[in-house]
């Protein structure tokens, strides 16, 4: 029977078990706590340090140390040390410069600072100036695009959209509408090569063009599916035999909301007339400059990615074929999208936006 001396029991309360079992579960934390707080846990139920070291492919010494530390510090005793290492070679002084220096300068000769041109004029190196930059979030080379909307109905348009998305009305198919122009059919002038360990995809810079489709597109809210039609151009005529096409695809029960964008084909006279004449279809604009309020530009998004951007086209009506395919595909398992924003929290976020502009003038 092997002797020696008798541990210090390890006695866990509530509190302490229920944190320990969420770390040795967690697949965020890193791996060293994951495993100490399975080391605890298991000496906790009784196991001899030897059994927990074979269990989990550590030697019997790791395991001791870490029970004596939970046993004189408790949970905190299960992080890691700070360890001693070089003294900063920069002071907060010169962290401060640099950081005011990336935020409200530009170098004589560019239009944005890089790790280099910036660690030149501050004298320090190229890495002190992207350890600077990661730890404060600063990332000089990129840019966020934004619009404004000029509609005067700015306020108005985004509450009737909204609310449409959020309340939709009885008896009523609201459908996001929008036409995706110019999709060319290009064909690659040579093979695609395959992706594989270690590398990506190759494809060829140059491209045979055949010739472009325009794909109109109404996306159902409350379904996810999509009625999607090719033709060759967007003009008002195509716009209205799409029209026709959503009349007949709509069970006739049904009123029909649309959103639509400001585009001129939308409001043409014909278009009006049309609409007035199909007295079940009522229009919804969205603001100008606010195509991204209509959902219709996420499934288009999606298309794009995975039908068209790589793919390579004999002819458009290949093109044609592919876009149908995925459509029936895509309405087979369609989900809507979940639309959470609400039109009180977008013009808070508008009118946050033009405070920042404001200010950045003055």
């Amino acid at each position: 029977m092997p002797m020696g001396r008798p541990k210090t029991p390890l006695l866990l309360n509530s509190e302490e078990n229920a944190q320990l079992r969420a770390v040795a579960a967690s697949r965020s934390f890193p791996h060293g706590l994951v495993l100490r707080a399975k080391i605890i846990l298991l000496s906790a139920s009784g196991m001899s340090n030897q059994a927990i070291a074979a269990r989990l492919g550590l030697n019997p010494v790791t395991v001791g140390y870490w029970r004596r530390r939970f046993l004189h510090q408790g949970l905190r005793g299960l992080h890691d040390e700070l360890r001693p290492g070089r003294p900063r070679s920069i002071s907060d002084e010169q962290v401060a410069r640099l950081i005011h220096k990336t935020l409200r300068t530009r170098p004589p000769h560019g239009t944005s600072w890089s790790c280099r041109s910036l660690a030149a004029h501050a004298r320090v190196s190229k890495d002190t100036v992207s350890r600077i930059w990661r730890a404060f979030g600063l990332q000089p080379h990129r840019q966020r695009h934004f619009q404004l909307s000029n509609d005067p109905f700015f306020v108005e348009k985004v509450r009737d959209v909204v609310g449409l998305y959020l309340h939709p009305p009885d008896k009523a198919v609201v459908l996001c509408v929008d036409e995706k122009s110019q999709i060319q059919a290009l064909e690659r002038t040579q093979p695609l090569l395959p992706m594989g360990l270690g590398y990506v995809e190759g494809v060829t810079h140059n491209y045979v063009r055949h010739g472009t489709t325009t794909l109109f597109a109404a996306l159902d809210l409350a379904t996810g599916t999509v009625i999607g039609q090719c033709q060759r151009r967007h003009r008002h005529q195509e716009y209205v035999r799409f029209l026709r096409e959503i009349d007949a695809n709509v069970p006739a029960r049904f009123a029909v909301h649309l959103i639509v964008d400001n585009y001129a084909t939308h409001k043409h006279p014909r278009v009006l007339r049309w609409l007035a004449a199909h007295a079940r279809f009522q229009v919804h604009y969205t603001p100008t400059y606010a195509s991204w309020l209509n959902q219709v530009e996420i499934w288009f998004n999606i298309i794009t990615q995975q039908a068209i951007r790589r793919g390579t086209f004999g002819s458009v009506k290949d093109l044609v074929v592919k876009i149908k395919h995925f459509v029936q595909h895509y309405n087979a398992q369609a989900r809507p999208f979940s639309w959470v924003a609400t039109a009180d929290s977008i013009l808070q976020k508008v009118q946050r936006l033009c405070e920042h502009i404001s200010r950045t003038q003055h």
